[in-house]
């Protein structure tokens, strides 16, 4: 007899994992599926960082690595901090983990009391509400539509915060919509948690380096909140390092401390390999990383302005990440062979069986009239992928 715990049945599989198995099975029948679902660069890991855990290997890194991480990628890490931040943290308030996703889900844990609310503006990474839930807490969204460009105001965080909020949750360049917060839009969101000592604020910014609008700003940059800002940061976007699994939190050192304590008893230490690999990447030249942001820069500007000439679509230009969010529910209430499209999932999977390009509903993010597309591909899959999709969307009436 099967028996499953009530906190996985009640889970929600991630919507861009399922549409990505659900891709490589009709790839595997011979479909020629073009993939625009996965956040995953299509660049290969720079040679250096190969070169570097080939040699961690010859030299032996092959036994358990300390919780946290080794020492000297902490110090790098601390050491980047300073160089590309201007933020102060010592090795030990640094944790490394495998992927930043175990990072935010360390943090939250350790955290959040069952029925303590994490506000989290919408759209948000789909693993942010899962995260919360198998934390027991309680999720507040904050709504930004794209008129305002994805992003909430001051007056708008401090209408959220309850008695109850424990924490803020978000990213910035922002998974999905590629909407990055200014320093004066982090000021002002910084100046309202000024007066609510008890919030922690978790400000993911694994999207750091893919940035077209200028320098990385930082909400732990504030003084009157330093002390309580969680940076979680990683080497899968800007270093093309997803299959290596490294992420890594910089935090108050009690929080890093209790992290430290939870990870011993779920993976302990990441890859030692990896990690090794990692001492190189954030401590080298950044000449490859940048060469990849320039290149997803340039994707941009082809998706958004062939995105634009579909007639209902409203395109936000995103200013970081590699996804662009348009609303599509211009297209809601139309229908094809007697199938109707009622909202952002059924657009999804129409434009999977009618235009063979698959896309995520934007209501694993938070916002059901969008749907996101990931840039993080060749120029003429892209130019392929929109002219599908035109031309599926015209079947409709």
């Amino acid at each position: 007899m099967e028996h499953l715990s009530q906190r996985i049945t009640s889970l929600v599989e991630s919507a861009t994992l399922k549409m990505s198995a659900l891709t490589r099975e009709l790839k595997s029948k011979g479909i020629d599926v073009i993939d625009m679902s996965i956040g995953e660069p299509d660049f290969p890991t720079p040679q250096h960082i190969k070169d570097a855990a080939i040699q961690a290997i010859h030299d032996g890194y092959t036994q358990y690595p300390p919780v946290a991480g080794y020492p000297e990628l902490r110090k790098n890490i601390a050491a980047k901090l300073k160089r590309d931040n201007n933020l102060d943290f010592t090795a030990d308030q640094i944790v490394v983990s495998t992927g930043a996703k175990q990072s935010l889900i360390n943090v939250l844990l350790c955290l959040i009391n069952p029925g303590e609310e994490v506000i989290i503006p919408a759209p948000y990474w789909v693993s942010y509400a899962a995260m919360t839930q198998l934390a027991e807490g309680k999720m507040v969204n904050i709504f930004a539509g794209v008129e305002q460009d994805f992003k909430i105001t001051a007056a708008q965080l401090e209408a959220a915060i309850t008695p109850k909020t424990r924490a803020f949750l978000f990213s910035s360049p922002c998974n999905p919509t590629g909407s990055v917060y200014t320093k004066e839009e982090l000021k002002s969101l910084a100046q309202v948690f000024a007066k609510y000592p008890e919030i922690y604020i978790i400000s993911d910014e694994i999207y750091e380096y893919i940035n077209f609008v200028g320098t990385h700003e930082s909400i732990a940059q504030f003084e009157e909140i330093r002390e309580r800002v969680i940076v979680v940061n990683g080497f899968s976007k800007g270093f093309a390092m997803t299959g290596w699994r490294l992420g890594y939190i910089a935090a108050p050192l009690w929080l890093a401390k209790a992290c430290n304590k939870l990870q011993g008893q779920f993976t302990s230490g990441t890859c030692s390999i990896a990690q090794k690999a990692a001492e190189t990447a954030i401590s080298a030249d950044l000449k490859a990383t940048y060469e990849m942001r320039d290149a997803f820069k340039r994707r941009r500007g082809l998706i958004v302005g062939l995105l634009k000439e579909i007639e209902g679509f409203k395109v936000s230009e995103p200013t970081g990440a590699f996804y662009v969010f348009p609303d599509v529910s211009a297209y809601f209430g139309k229908s094809y062979n007697g199938e109707s499209i009622r909202n952002a999932e059924d657009f999804a999977m129409f434009i999977l069986a009618e235009a063979n390009v698959a896309l995520v509903t934007g209501d694993a993010f938070g916002n059901g009239n969008c749907v996101r597309l990931s840039f993080a591909t060749a120029d003429e899959k892209i130019v392929k992928a929109v002219k599908q999709i035109k031309d599926a969307l015209a079947k409709l009436n």
